[in-house]
């Protein structure tokens, strides 16, 4: 399979080293400095392309791909609440192909379906209140975590006295902590903590005045994601649409 990288940083290096190795040819690789050849026959002989990079340009770089007809695996989070209708209407009315996830890992993806799981069982328990924690590098950008929102919208689709998420608190790399965990018994919160290099720690924590029950996810390198996304890109070459994680793994 022919592939394009758009971003090439930790990520993005750690996906040519996935994809190669699974025997996988990278036909184009497209950063900050060379945004021009999104318009090259290289760029454009790509099964599909793989992108990594930040909220502000990740919607850009998807239309760019789907101008060239190129299909797009993105795992770029914090832009897809503001433009997810708009691609979901050019992946079903314009025949694009996106293949969009908050996080590829396939622990995450199990980490996942054990999340829903285990907020169907808790219906019946209403003493235990629930809350989220994600713990990620202090270059990351958007808080809370995509994955922790993916998570959390997991826990609201099967736990019925909770209605909403919230953001609660941000503890930032220099200490300081902004936000509150004080909110309305049907809300989530959210807390997120930014410390270092962690790739990425998300736990689900219901407690209540007995005991407390907690679920992580615990990621100890980025191999995992690169991974994930180069398998997500062998499913997307064979498939048309809004693809996600439920549609490469059906648990």
């Amino acid at each position: 399979m022919k592939l394009a990288l758009i971003g090439y940083g930790k990520m993005g290096r750690m996906i040519e080293q996935v994809a190669v190795g699974r025997g996988h040819e990278i036909v184009c690789i497209i950063d900050v400095d060379n945004q021009e050849d999104f318009g090259s026959d290289a760029f454009r002989s790509a099964d599909v392309a793989i992108e990594f990079t930040a909220p502000h340009v990740a919607y850009d770089n998807c239309m760019k791909a789907f101008r060239q007809g190129v299909k797009v695996v993105s795992g770029s989070t914090g832009w897809m609440a503001e433009h997810g209708d708009e691609v979901s209407r050019l992946c079903r009315e314009e025949g694009q192909t996106l293949f969009w996830s908050s996080n590829f890992s396939l622990g995450v993806a199990v980490f996942s379906a054990v999340n829903k799981y285990l907020a169907r069982i808790m219906n019946r328990f209403g003493d235990y209140d629930v809350r989220m924690e994600e713990v990620h590098h202090v270059h990351k950008l958007d808080a809370p975590s995509g994955t922790a929102i993916t998570l959390a919208e997991g826990i609201l689709a099967n736990l019925d006295r909770k209605t909403k998420w919230t953001k609660g608190t941000l503890l930032a790399p220099d200490g300081t902590v902004s936000g509150t965990d004080d909110c309305a018994p049907d809300e989530l919160p959210v807390d997120s903590i930014r410390r270092g290099e962690v790739p990425g720690i998300h736990s689900v924590i219901y407690d209540s005045e007995a005991d407390r029950i907690t679920i992580t996810h615990d990621a100890h390198n980025r191999k995992g994601f690169a991974l994930g996304a180069v398998l997500a890109a062998e499913y997307t070459a064979a498939h048309t649409g809004l693809l996600t994680m439920d549609d490469l793994f059906q648990f």
